[in-house]
């Protein structure tokens, strides 16, 4: 993993929990793979805990690893490291990003919420009009009334948590799309599974929740972003290639919709792109997920996961390929 998040992840409590658990050695940790130092250290080897950062796990890795084990992943995805080769080995992954769904959630809900009253929108407008609150007042025609809904986009870790907290504060009805999830349990949830297309001009809140795949790239573009209701709110916590970024910045300009993005296709979006400017969208740097002592919570996932092993005993969250496939 990147120093700096070692340095961040893994604090004095956390290293003791891994001194008591596992065999250490020197290198403690690295950033890369290819040293002369590292390499030997990879020799003797049976469990590797990583993080951002973490180089591809190739063959050429796992040639200088023959003792390797299992992968154990102090963050959300492994897609970036963990491929064939890894689950060819037999290795145990494991990742720890149920640990990450829960400030992803909790930043949705916030979203969420402040859109009900389009309050950043009308916080931005009231910063231009400044004195001339009878324009500034004209604006409150927007808010949506009490029967609201949100649309989930994806029944994953996250879209289970936001619809979750829906729930709790009974505030909207939640609607869910997600062609592989069980109607069941999303009916079990309090909420209603839907398709995207019926799911859409019902949305007062469209809230995105899928990983990005090859069959979810742009999955939201011109047509589905003009099937919304006049003023409802996009908001992505997910991954920025889910959106045509083209048609999402017509659609704002237009001031037809609003978005709130954690996420953009490309991150960061370039300079000229029109959406930093808009009163109607809210951008923040991919703060969504687990930041500073946030990411603790996954160190300590990671090490719940190393403990279980070394008792012998089943894996919390397990990645296989299968899974991987339909992971972000």
């Amino acid at each position: 993993m990147d120093e700096e998040v070692l340095r961040t992840q893994f604090g004095a409590a956390e290293l003791a929990r891994l001194r008591a658990t596992a065999t250490l050695g020197e290198p403690l940790a690295a950033h890369e793979l290819r040293s002369r130092a590292v390499r030997r250290r990879l020799a003797e080897v049976e469990v590797l805990v990583t993080s951002w950062g973490c180089p591809p796990l190739d063959e050429a890795v796992l040639a200088d690893a023959p003792r390797l084990r299992a992968v154990l992943h102090a963050a959300g995805s492994v897609r970036h490291h963990v491929g064939e080769a890894v689950f060819a080995r037999g290795a145990l992954v494991t990742t720890a990003a149920e640990a990450n769904a829960e400030p992803v959630a909790h930043y949705t809900l916030a979203a969420v919420l402040w859109s009900f009253k389009k309050a950043p929108f009308l916080a931005a407008d009231a910063r231009r009009h400044r004195a001339d609150w009878a324009a500034f007042r004209e604006r409150r025609g927007e808010l949506s009334g009490r029967d609201r809904t949100v649309a989930l986009v994806g029944f994953s870790r996250v879209g289970r948590r936001v619809a979750a907290l829906l729930r709790q504060l009974d505030l909207a009805r939640v609607l869910v799309v997600d062609p592989v999830a069980d109607p069941a349990r999303i009916e079990a949830a309090g909420a209603e599974p839907v398709t995207l297309a019926e799911a859409l001009p019902r949305a007062d809140v469209l809230s995105l929740h899928a990983p990005a795949l090859p069959a979810t790239r742009h999955l939201i573009g011109r047509a589905e972003l003009a099937a919304l209701p006049p003023h409802a709110v996009l908001v992505n916590t997910a991954r920025g290639a889910l959106v045509d970024t083209a048609a999402l910045e017509e659609a704002c300009l237009s001031g037809r919709l609003h978005a709130v993005l954690d996420v953009t296709e490309p991150e960061p979006l370039p300079p000229e792109s029109p959406l930093y400017e808009l009163p109607n969208v809210v951008l923040t740097p991919h703060v969504a997920g687990s930041l500073g002592s946030e990411t603790r919570r996954m160190a300590d996932a990671a090490l719940t996961e190393l403990e279980r092993y070394a008792a012998g005993l089943p894996p919390v969250d397990p990645v296989t390929p299968q899974t991987l496939a339909v992971q972000a």
